[in-house]
Parts: C-alpha cells; structure tokens; sequence
C-alpha cells in the first residue's frame, strides 16, 4: 500500500548550492510534541512549531514553504511574554550540522554533581532545548524559546555524528563521534562533561537513550552495536549479528526491542535485555550473503524509527523507498517514494512520519491500525516492571514469549 502523503516543508533556494550539499541529515521533535528542527544545509537549522505546521497542511494542501515568518502559538505554563508567543527560528550553527536533539527538564532530577554551589543556568520546568552537533567536534546547546545560544560544549576532535537526551528530564547529553568517543554531558551542571565511554573501534554513527534512561545504545562502524549501563558508565554487551556498518538505532516505546538499520540492507529487532535477533528487515531481495553485505550501495540502509503504538517501524533505504513494517510481519505495510533520504523520525505522538531530503522534510501518514488488547498488555506490563522480571511471571510459557515479543 502507498503511504498518505500529509505535507512538505521546502527549503529555500540559497545561492550557495552549487557551492556545497544541501544535505539534510538530522531531523527531531519536542518531546512535547510542540516544536520540529531540522538541519537544511549550510550551518542552518529551522525551528518550527509543529501546530502550525499541520494547520498550513490542512488549510493548504501539502506543499509549504519553510521559510514563513510570524508564527505564533499559545503555550501553557510559561512565564514571560516571550515565552507565551513560542515562534519560528533559522538559527546559523557556524558549521555543518550533523545532529540535532531536544531536551526538556524536571526539576526534581537533580545534577549529578555532587558539589554544587553556582550555576550560570537554572532550568526550570517550562525549559526547553536544542543540542546541535558540528562539523567542527562542537556541540552548542540553545533556546528554543528565545533562539539564543546557551552553551558551547568543546570536547570532541571529529565531527559530533549523533546526539540524544536521556528522557528523564534529568538534562544528561549523550554525544557520539567519527573520534570513536561517546561523551555523557550533564547540562544541569552547566554543561560538564562527565564520562567518556570507549569500546567502539571506529566511527560511532548514532546513540540512543532506553525510555527508562538507564541502557545507551550506541552503533558505529565495524558491525558494531553497544549497549551501555548508565548507572555506572560500564558497556553491558556488544551485539553481533549484522555484517556492515550499523548507522542507526532506537529503543521501542516500552524498551523491551531494539531497532537497528545497517549497510548490509537489514534493519534487526532486538532483544536487547538478552542479546537475541527476534525479526529481521531485508531491504534486497533475496538477501546478499555475507560476504556480499557491503556491496548492493543502493540498498543502504540510512534510518530506523519505531512509531508511538510500538507496533510499527520505520525505514529509510538508498533505494528511493520509505517503509513502514509491523514488527510481526515479514513485508511493509506500507511504502512511499523519497530520492536522495538520509534521516527519519516519527511525531511525538507517532502519526506522522518526517523524513529529510536535500534540506527540506517531507512528512507521511503512519499506518492506521488499533493495537490489539494483548499488545497494549504486554507494553504496559513494563511500566511496572523489567523484561527480566516478565520472564520470571508465574504464567503459561507461551504467555511469557508473547509479552517478550518472541512469538
């Protein structure tokens, strides 16, 4: 089935095009949903909020362009006048920008730094950022409410290829590098690099947090993918499986599986928690050997996401495809075209899917289908509990297999 098309943001035409690329490589919403970023090239990123966005869509049709100016919406809880008219930013990053990520606070988290006396920042409730990671190793941290740069985190020696927030609210900032480093920085602590965890033998392309903060993924060159402990900042396991590079990754909604998309045309899902391939995503058929996994470069696989119900998952190929797989069934759902994509992810609330090409997004419908009782069971039994402990429940084996997503 082909996927509905919702809308478009467009880039401007820049007189710098044919100087340099126009590649769109990351793109992130709020985790409140309010506001959507993107990089559109030359050291740009634009910050919308994503209300106005689907209204354009609905009043106009598909196509918008990105460069719109005086938009404004209402906002709760904010304090200041500023702050109650959230509005559009093009904010110059100074160098390429290879990463992007939100991150919100809770006040209650506290810094990890155990001597705290000053701080130049206090976040409250209402804060919300934007992390940008450079061509250059920087990461620069702003406001989004105000477009005003916070923090310039200095560390890293090669280009920041990922960043991800933990989802806490604790302002903890994960890096990952082309120097082969992730770096854990604490924001509340006035951006204070707190770890540097190494393991990965080459380029480290993409890092993410599990929803309960506690496990980091992290995937690199050389087949590697990582998971990390970040209670106490030591590497849990290393997942063997793929054959290529592994470029991206990310935890479902209720961290029982692990997504991660390769070179070698696959996208596995994982149990993590055991180290287990539950289902396989082949983007080339039939599917090369291993010793031909690197080969088929129009079946690179740039990016995987999972959707909000946690039934779907989506994939982004050199193929010129767009797919959305269930993760209980063997082909896509649903497919749609994109030339030329390097990054995805879905809405905070996982309806639409954004994908970017040449600095300007283009956004799908997700695959409508109500999720039956037994999977909302099994994905609301781990907010109680760990996947460790649903193995050990006193129920019928086969119950068992079903909440851990093995049958």
């Amino acid at each position: 089935a082909r996927s509905r098309t919702v809308g478009e943001l467009l880039a401007p035409t820049s007189p710098f095009d044919k100087k340099c690329g126009r590649e769109n490589w990351t793109v992130a919403f709020a985790p409140d949903g309010s506001y959507l970023a993107w990089s559109q090239g030359h050291r740009i990123v634009k910050l919308v909020p994503w209300a106005h966005c689907l209204n354009n869509f609905l009043l106009h049709g598909t196509k918008n362009g990105a460069n719109a100016a005086g938009t404004w919406l209402p906002r709760q809880s904010s304090e200041g006048s500023q702050k109650n008219k959230p509005c559009e930013h093009v904010i110059d990053c100074g160098d390429i920008v290879w990463s992007l990520a939100f991150g919100s606070s809770v006040p209650e988290k506290q810094s990890r730094c155990v001597n705290i006396e000053w701080h130049r920042f206090k976040f409250g409730q209402d804060q919300l950022l934007l992390a940008t990671g450079l061509n250059n190793g920087r990461i620069k941290i702003w406001d989004v409410y105000t477009g005003k740069l916070l923090l310039n985190l200095m560390d890293h020696t090669e280009v920041v290829r990922d960043l991800t927030f933990a989802p806490d609210g604790s302002l903890i900032l994960v890096s990952a590098s082309r120097d082969k480093t992730l770096r854990v920085w604490d924001l509340k602590d006035d951006g204070n690099m707190m770890k540097v965890l190494r393991g990965h033998p080459n380029w480290v392309y993409g890092c993410a947090f599990s929803p309960d903060s506690s496990i980091l993924c992290s995937v690199g060159a050389s087949k590697a993918v990582f998971l990390w402990d970040m209670d106490k900042y030591s590497m849990l396991r290393k997942l063997e499986g793929h054959h290529n590079d592994v470029v991206a990754c990310e935890f479902s909604p209720d961290g029982a599986l692990l997504a991660t998309a390769s070179y070698d045309t696959r996208v596995y899902i994982w149990d993590p928690h055991i180290g287990v391939i539950l289902r396989e995503f082949g983007h080339l058929f039939p599917p090369p050997t291993p010793i031909f996994a690197g080969g088929a470069n129009d079946r690179w696989v740039r990016s995987v996401c999972f959707s909000h119900d946690g039934l779907h998952v989506a994939s982004l190929a050199d193929d010129k495809m767009v797919r959305f797989w269930r993760i209980d069934e063997e082909y896509p759902v649903q497919v749609a075209p994109l030339n030329n994509g390097l990054c995805s992810t879905f809405s905070t609330d996982g309806s639409v899917l954004a994908a970017g090409q040449e600095g300007s997004l283009y956004f799908w419908a997700t695959p409508s289908q109500v999720s039956s009782l037994q999977h909302l069971c099994r994905m609301a039994i781990r907010r109680v509990m760990p996947t460790s402990q649903v193995k050990n429940l006193p129920i019928p084996g086969k119950v068992v297999e079903f909440l851990c997503y093995q049958i």
